[in-house]
């Protein structure tokens, strides 16, 4: 094996591709202020048992482990910021009353979530806190439409669940995480067969639930059908009210619903979505509320639970679905330590220009940019032409 083979899922990032990712980084970032939305940078690496808080096994499972070498604790390369922010809110800010925060960063996952993904995602997100109403749900999916608008990846459509549901259905059910795992991939794989296996030795009436549950996706009709099928189990009724407010104020975006979809991680508790983008179908940004995460951080002002509601995406996934752009434009230049040349050069690049500058020996060579413009000397004066 030669040294530079890189580990499976985990690849380099050139330049063209780079530049793209560094591009819509900023603009989402950009989106994301323009909300009120304020930039956090968690380390990379913590304690274990603080990474973990809250989280569930399937988080736990796509952690990176190790012993750090001053303490002897355990600590994890983190592998979804979430709960890291969350920690922020409740121990570092513990703001009263609304704080929205946003991250871009590095995450490491031990398995890639989907065939052909990367280990490595860049983690754009952001997260409401303070606000348990479902005003704030519905501001969390624009800022997501409005980001990814940015990345020009075509249409969008925005499907919609609630945790509550498939809670309301199982309370009273005795499962052992492994088994929770494996219905939960039944259910949003659609597998009806694999789901009736795994509910045998439920109630009956949840044995018929969750048959039921697996043909819960689709248009606004979903929401009639669970109404009927699911009315006897507390709590669905409330989800379900949420879902069709949210279905009515969603701007930008086609609506479904997936009522099954129990995918990701364990901390959602409330209202779940997920961004697709067409017609591919590539599901570019999940999130959900998940006051769960922040309650078990314990504030330190309260032990009272702190509502939170927020959306994750990788921007390394976003930019490969997004339509492709040519190389950026930028200007030709001749390499010379003339005062008025390198005046002219750099009042361009003050001004927001790519100048390139042809170093002696290379004015052939092909770059990653596009050079449509050169700098020339006319008169005495430098001034750009099209090329």
């Amino acid at each position: 094996m030669t040294a530079w083979v890189l580990p499976d899922h985990i690849a380099d990032v050139l330049p063209a591709e780079a530049r793209h990712i560094e591009d819509l980084r900023r603009r989402m970032l950009d989106t994301a202020n323009a909300y009120g939305y304020e930039l956090v940078i968690p380390p990379l690496i913590e304690h274990l048992e603080s990474l973990l808080t809250g989280t569930g096994e399937a988080l736990d499972l796509q952690t990176f482990k190790l012993v750090d070498q001053l303490s002897g604790r355990m600590l994890g390369v983190r592998a979804d910021t979430t709960p890291q922010v969350a920690r922020i809110d409740a121990h570092l800010l513990n703001r009263a009353g609304v704080t929205r925060l946003c991250y871009c960063g590095p995450v490491l996952r031990t398995r890639p979530d989907r065939p052909h993904a990367s280990r490595e995602p860049l983690q754009f997100g952001a997260e409401l806190y303070g606000h348990a109403g479902l005003e704030a749900d519905l501001e969390v999916v624009s800022l997501a439409l409005d980001g990814l608008t940015q990345a020009r990846v075509g249409s969008l459509t925005v499907d919609l669940g609630d945790a509550r549901i498939l809670r309301s259905i199982l309370a009273g059910s005795v499962l052992d995480p492994i088994e929770q795992t494996a219905l939960n991939a039944a259910l949003a794989a659609k597998d009806g067969q694999e789901v009736a296996g795994l509910a045998r030795g439920l109630g009956v009436e949840v044995q018929q639930a969750l048959r039921a549950l697996v043909d819960l996706y689709g248009d606004a009709s979903v929401l009639d059908e669970a109404q009927r099928c699911l009315a006897g189990f507390p709590g669905v009724a409330a989800a379900l009210d949420a879902l069709r407010w949210m279905a009515q104020h969603v701007d930008g975006a086609t609506v479904t619903f997936d009522l099954a979809d129990a995918s990701g991680y364990a901390y959602y508790s409330g209202v779940r979505f997920t961004v697709y983008a067409e017609p591919a179908g590539e599901a570019l940004a999940r999130g959900g509320r998940y006051d769960g995460v922040g309650a078990v951080f314990a504030r330190r002002a309260t032990a009272a639970v702190r509502p939170a509601v927020g959306f994750s995406l990788d921007l390394k996934a976003v930019v490969a679905a997004a339509q492709q752009r040519g190389p950026k434009p930028a200007i030709r230049a001749p390499w010379g330590q003339g005062e008025h040349l390198r005046a002219a050069i750099a009042s361009l690049r003050g001004r927001g220009e790519t100048v390139v500058c042809m170093l002696p020996g290379h004015e052939s060579e092909i770059d990653e940019f596009f050079c449509d413009r050169e700098l020339v000397e006319v008169a005495g004066h430098w001034i750009v032409r099209a090329i």
